[in-house]
């Protein structure tokens, strides 16, 4: 453990235990079946909440349902909708400290990173607000003297929200307000291990003057919650971010109403490092991008595709900066990384690692369960892996935690082959000063996002996801904006000269 820089548990009152309610209807529920999340990092119950069946999924989907098709929301004028979701960009902001401090403790990221990830979000709730202005459809002028063609962009409806436990507040914020601007009513799932923010947003929502039954949130599980939020009638859109295993059941159990569904799923995402790179500021990001959030992240940096002539310079300097990286208690404000979300994970992590190992790559840092004083052993060292070849199990699949994996290349089409070798293709990342290189990469690259020369800088206007199986469809941006939305074209005789299909005779 003298390899690492760990910050033991520190002196710190937790907070009550939150209890968690649906929110149905405007009015908040409560369920005599409960369920408890315990603290990855801390051990001991932080939140019981209301354990939702298919009573209260149907209920809430009924009140979104009822909530559109009165048109309370969606028949509101942009500016309306706008004013609202501009108040909920301003609660989130004056509510930061108290929903951080709950999801650091349900999810084990460290409490900077859900300071950061939840007062961000008050960002795109206003960028959101600015599309629910400024949305509008397009004129057809040219169609004749008597014709005038209008096409509409009209709100798709019922909106199933499926939110995951790495993220939760800042993935809900990809997706919800975005689908209000639209004027979409919504059904919210929260994942069960980190429900609590999502169910302060709903807190936030009803200060801010959300209508009754335009957000509802169900708290449970995937069944039966989620699978009723997929296949009821009543529901025109169900969007999922997740395991690339789930949104295949998600889209298999939507196909029988042929509702629309968009998925942000996994990856395996490279970044591929050039000799003539800067190599001090990509090994930082590196390292930024194995270990943030844990490496409990879609857009982790899980493997670097490194040419052979800097391979093992860079790695060495990888290794060093990792043993610098601060791991440990999340509730210190200087710890970088966190807990493992579960035992159960921490372990399917491990088994990654030791059958790398076995198939014989080579361990150059970490490689087991890290201790933490006071804390326990839900944690997982810096762990790097070099000598993988792109057959091996930990270089194709999404191990989801802080391990790094090195392929090494020679020639940009070697680059570029093993890049897109993989069932993912969320995003990727190319250090190179030479920008033909970087344009040609980038070109070729089957991503979603390509990163040049720095990763995981992302913005409100950027559309996000992915090909393959990372996915389909885009959020946030005007491109996930318009998901929510449905074109209806509407064409218009205003004229009186036109001649009858039936010829009568006189």
């Amino acid at each position: 453990m003298k390899d690492f820089t760990i910050n033991k548990a520190i002196a710190f009152e937790l907070p009550p235990v939150f209890e968690g309610r649906h929110l149905i209807d405007g009015a908040w529920i409560a369920s005599t079946d409960r369920f408890d999340r315990v603290s990855p990092s801390h051990g001991t119950v932080v939140s019981v909440s209301a354990r939702g069946g298919e009573a209260e999924a149907n209920a809430a989907i009924a009140a979104a349902r009822r909530a559109f098709d009165a048109g309370v929301w969606s028949r509101m004028s942009g500016k309306a909708r706008a004013t609202t979701l501009l108040k909920v960009a301003d609660l989130i902001e004056a509510n930061v400290e108290r929903i951080a401090l709950l999801e650091t403790l349900e999810s084990g990221k460290p409490i900077s990173q859900s300071r950061g990830e939840v007062g961000g979000a008050a960002d795109l709730w206003r960028y959101a607000a600015s599309l629910a202005r400024t949305s509008h459809g397009d004129s057809h002028n040219t169609l004749g003297a008597e014709m005038l063609g209008v096409v509409l962009k009209e709100p798709i409806g019922v909106v199933s929200i499926i939110t995951p436990w790495n993220f939760p507040f800042w993935i809900l914020s990809q997706k919800l307000p975005f689908a209000l601007a639209a004027g979409c009513t919504v059904v919210v799932k929260p994942s069960e291990m980190t429900p609590s923010s999502t169910v302060m947003m709903g807190e936030l929502l009803l200060e801010a003057g959300l209508p009754a039954g335009v957000c509802n949130i169900v708290l449970g599980y995937g069944d039966p919650v989620g699978s009723l939020m997929s296949t009821h009638d009543d529901v025109d859109m169900v969007t999922f971010t997740g395991s690339t295993v789930v949104g295949k059941m998600i889209t298999q159990a939507s196909a029988g109403t042929l509702k629309k569904v968009a998925l942000e799923l996994g990856g395996k995402n490279p970044q591929v490092i050039f000799p003539d790179a800067d190599l001090e500021n990509a090994a930082d990001a590196v390292t930024f991008g194995v270990y943030f959030n844990v490496g409990q992240c879609c857009n982790s940096s899980s493997r670097i595709i490194v040419h052979e002539d800097v391979a093992e310079s860079f790695v060495a300097r990888v290794v060093a900066l990792s043993k610098q990286v601060k791991f440990g208690d999340p509730l210190d404000p200087d710890t970088q990384v966190g807990a493992i979300v579960t035992p159960e994970h921490n372990a399917k992590i491990h088994a990654y690692v030791e059958a790398a190992i076995a198939e014989g790559a080579t361990l150059e840092l970490g490689g087991g369960a890290l201790s933490v004083d006071g804390l326990g052993d839900q944690f997982y060292q810096p762990t790097v892996i070099s000598g993988v070849q792109p057959d091996m199990p930990i270089a194709r699949d999404e191990v989801f935690g802080p391990v790094l994996t090195v392929l090494t290349f020679r020639t940009l089409e070697d680059a570029i082959a093993l890049t897109n070798d993989s069932d993912f293709g969320l995003s990727a990342g190319v250090w190179s000063e030479n920008m033909h290189t970087c344009l040609e990469f980038a070109r070729r690259a089957q991503a979603g996002t390509v990163w040049t020369n720095t990763w995981m800088d992302g913005y409100p206007e950027l559309a996000f996801g992915g090909v393959k199986q990372s996915g389909q469809g885009r959020e946030i941006g005007s491109y996930g904006f318009e998901e929510f939305l449905e074109v209806k074209s509407l064409v218009m005789r205003i004229g009186r000269s036109r001649a009858p299909w039936v010829q009568t005779s006189t």
